[in-house]
């Protein structure tokens, strides 16, 4: 099997430090090969919009396909400049919500799927689009963790509504909705693996930090899940949105979502100082998307072994 987990540090890291935070380590890299498809939630076709979506006043076909397609341009960069800073010799794949299916990610022999944020509420989608994916999530034995719009699809699929933060429904509230934003804090609940070096922060630096379990992550939502779905644990919870991180842990599935922007981490880590100290604020996201990949190897190595032990 070409895909490994490095269980002691490897090859450091060539990702760039910024020069107004020098004095910070670089990430050290901890996983070799790894294959991830990364998903794109966002509108792609025209085909892709709903006839609730073509109902609404303001529908605009190309403006909104435009506009879809550039924020998918920057989300997917992001992902993917996580997964190259985080991985020695990874390989990637990129798909359409629409085209996810267990064929696609057995031809590819995907270690891990991850599912980028969305821009529109849900019901502007194709309702055949949404109940295919929900099947395929369901049922998958590939590890995956759900960004943002990610996380609320997941929720979706296991029983979840998707409600404004202030508890509307999202046809109630297409406007003026409030948003959270900017970095926020939110409080870890439960022990779990994939915050493993969550608490290893140097205090001159993280002085933020001396409540212990309470990470600062990046927002960008104004809709949330309106429960725990159904298999799920809630691993964080924040003031705004109660349901900040979830994780459906069986023997057949590791399925871990995320209410925040992880991937935010490295497109921060070389900015220049201003408001926020974006380079320490994008530590805790950047480690959470390093302990997802290194649980999917762990997950994969496991069912190899047990392959292995029936033969």
């Amino acid at each position: 099997m070409s895909n490994t987990y490095h269980e002691s540090t490897t090859i450091g890291s060539d990702a760039p430090v910024s020069s107004v935070a020098a004095t910070a380590d670089e990430p050290e890299k901890l996983i070799g090969a790894i294959r991830v498809v990364v998903v794109n939630n966002l509108i792609h076709e025209a085909t892709d919009f709903s006839a609730v979506a073509r109902r609404e006043a303001n529908f605009d076909e190309q403006a909104w396909l435009k506009q879809d397609r550039y924020i998918t341009g920057l989300a997917l960069a992001n992902i993917e400049h996580n997964i190259r800073n985080l991985a020695e010799t990874p390989e990637i794949k990129v798909l359409h919500l629409s085209e996810v299916t267990r064929e696609a990610l057995d031809a590819f022999d995907a270690d891990a799927v991850v599912l980028s944020g969305t821009l529109r509420d849900f019901d502007f989608y194709q309702p055949e689009m949404i109940a295919g994916f929900s099947d395929w999530v369901r049922n998958t034995s590939v590890p995956v963790l759900g960004i943002c719009g990610g996380h609320q699809l997941v929720g979706i699929a296991f029983g979840a509504e998707i409600v404004t933060i202030d508890r509307k429904e999202a046809s109630e509230r297409r406007k003026n909705r409030l948003n959270e934003y900017q970095y926020r804090y939110v409080k870890i609940v439960k022990h779990d693996p994939i915050f493993d070096r969550i608490e290893d922060r140097d205090a001159a630096r993280h002085g933020w930090h001396n409540n212990a379990g309470i990470m600062r992550v990046w927002q960008n939502h104004g809709l949330m899940v309106d429960r725990i779905p159904d298999g799920f644990e809630l691993l964080a919870a924040g003031y705004m949105c109660p349901i900040q991180m979830l994780v459906r842990r069986t023997p057949a599935q590791l399925i871990y979502t995320v209410q925040f922007h992880i991937e935010k981490s490295f497109e921060d880590w070389n900015r220049k100082k201003s408001f926020w100290d974006h380079h320490v604020e994008s530590r805790d996201g950047r480690i959470i998307f390093e302990n997802f990949l290194v649980e999917a190897l762990k997950r994969r190595l496991s069912a190899g072994d047990e392959l292995l032990c029936s033969q």
